[in-house]
């Protein structure tokens, strides 16, 4: 893969709402990452309305980290919100959308640019089983797997299909997609992820899903109930814009 082409080869772009704990320690993981690599990057931290220091601490950020960004605003939006202004703020040619827990460890991108070489537009990590499921740490509740299970089957009956695991937050966008998809996109909050890859397909973006490390982190502020019940309403909302043609 060419790594010399254009002003930044990757951008990261970090959604982050009350990450005060673990903002820092993530950011400095990825940087660490991306500056031993021989292509260029930048890091986006979209500040989405925080009520705690999470702001502050992106503004620190700026001063010791060369390539980091941070683009804020002052009341809370919604992840899918913050993701879609992170794309259009970012200026690589690839963009990296990944959670600030670093729940799929940042190295996993190695795995995921050569597919963008075959042809690929989109490249989304998923947890599900059958691809690198011992690398699934930390077990989760079974009521969480039962939910997530029966949220998929739903969402590929709706919305998006053959895709196993819409909701792994770590997906990356070529240039040309990203500046195609994200624009069109009304959702924002939890059903971003589905909303973005519902556009992929049918604007005929190849899409690549490929088993991902992920650690289900303690500290995670994703709290599965309510983020279902969102999603659940949003994914109707993307059927609705599916069927009345608002993503053409």
């Amino acid at each position: 893969m060419d790594t010399n082409q254009g002003d930044v080869f990757i951008s990261m772009i970090v959604p982050a709402y009350n990450e005060e704990k673990i903002l820092s320690d993530s950011v400095l993981k990825f940087d660490k990452f991306f500056s031993e690599k021989n292509y260029s990057y930048e890091i986006l931290v979209v500040n989405d309305g925080s009520s705690d220091k999470t702001k502050e601490i992106a503004l620190n950020l700026e001063k010791v980290v060369e390539n980091f960004r941070l683009v804020s605003y002052e009341k809370n939006q919604g992840k899918g919100y913050a993701v879609k202004l992170g794309m259009s703020e970012a200026k690589g040619k690839f963009r990296l959308m990944a959670d600030a827990d670093n729940s799929t460890p940042i190295e996993e991108i190695d795995g995921f640019l050569p597919f963008f070489d075959e042809g690929y537009d989109v490249v989304i990590g998923s947890r599900a089983k059958g691809g690198r499921g011992e690398n699934v740490k930390l077990e989760q509740p079974f009521y969480r797997i039962l939910l997530a299970k029966s949220a998929n089957l739903i969402i590929r009956i709706m919305a998006v299909s053959g895709i196993s695991d819409t909701q792994c937050g770590f997906k990356c966008f070529s240039s040309k997609s990203a500046e195609d998809i994200f624009p069109r996109m009304r959702i924002k909050r939890w059903g971003w992820d589905i909303e973005a890859l519902a556009i992929a397909q049918r604007k005929g973006f190849k899409i690549k899903e490929t088993p991902v490390s992920w650690f289900n982190r303690a500290e995670s502020r994703v709290r599965p109930i309510k983020g279902a019940i969102t999603t659940l309403i949003e994914l109707i909302k993307i059927k609705w814009n599916i069927i009345t043609g608002k993503y053409k």
